[in-house]
């Protein structure tokens, strides 16, 4: 009964809001009211912030791109929240109380981006969650937030392809939760555990690999180099 309180409990809470929140999928709704269509019908067919900027403009692409953001923070902070409740209240044994909202964080991450990708309440067709990724990484570690922002402006500002950029960063993702994680933190200042730099990578490699995996059409089409560059209509 303890263990269904202080993991069992949290886990499916956290599990469920996070998936509805993500399956809140902004970019169709903002193009619905903008411009009467589906974004999903539009353009490249992705319903993400750099097809409603090609397809519908600026302003639909900038109420996309909060929306995506601020959701993935919501996603994580509800995470957080609820495992911190039950970690005080229902204390697990041999889990310090920081690493198991880290879980939370990373456990909400990892659904809210499932509902943005496979969204319930639109025929489980989205988008491929990046925005709400980076939300999700810079409240879980400032530092990679930073590294993968980096490595994603680098790529666009040399290539001019935005999805370019986005795959390099999901790539990067992981690469940097190992040097911060285990490098770092546990190795050079002894912070966490040799479990929680496991269990963060596989959410880290998860994360990354999805993101990744959801690019697969626009990676064929970089090899066979006819990606568009970045666009905007003027609305």
């Amino acid at each position: 009964m303890n263990l269904f309180m202080s993991a069992v409990l949290p886990a499916l809470l956290t599990m469920v809001i996070a998936y509805l929140l993500g399956s809140v999928s902004s970019s169709i709704i903002f193009t619905k009211l903008f411009s009467h269509q589906d974004i999903r019908k539009m353009g490249s067919g992705n319903a993400g912030t750099t097809n409603v900027l090609r397809s519908v403009g600026a302003k639909a692409a900038a109420c996309t791109f909060v929306f995506d953001f601020v959701k993935g923070v919501l996603a994580v902070f509800i995470g957080k929240l609820l495992f911190q409740y039950f970690a005080a209240a229902y204390p697990l044994a041999g889990v310090s109380p920081w690493e198991f909202v880290q879980y939370g964080a990373y456990l909400a991450g990892i659904f809210c981006v499932l509902g943005h990708d496979f969204p319930v309440f639109f025929g489980f067709k989205g988008g491929k969650g990046v925005l709400t990724s980076w939300a999700i990484i810079l409240l879980i570690d400032w530092r990679s937030f930073v590294f993968v922002i980096v490595v994603f402006i680098l790529v666009v500002l040399l290539t001019r392809i935005v999805s370019a950029g986005s795959i390099s960063a999901g790539i990067a993702f992981p690469i940097c939760t190992f040097l911060f994680n285990y490098l770092v933190d546990l190795r050079m200042f002894q912070i966490g555990s040799p479990t929680y730099c496991v269990l963060s990578m596989v959410a880290a490699f998860f994360l990354g690999g999805l993101l990744v995996w959801k690019h697969h059409e626009n990676i064929a089409r970089l090899r066979a180099g006819t990606e568009k560059k970045l666009s905007v209509k003027k609305h």
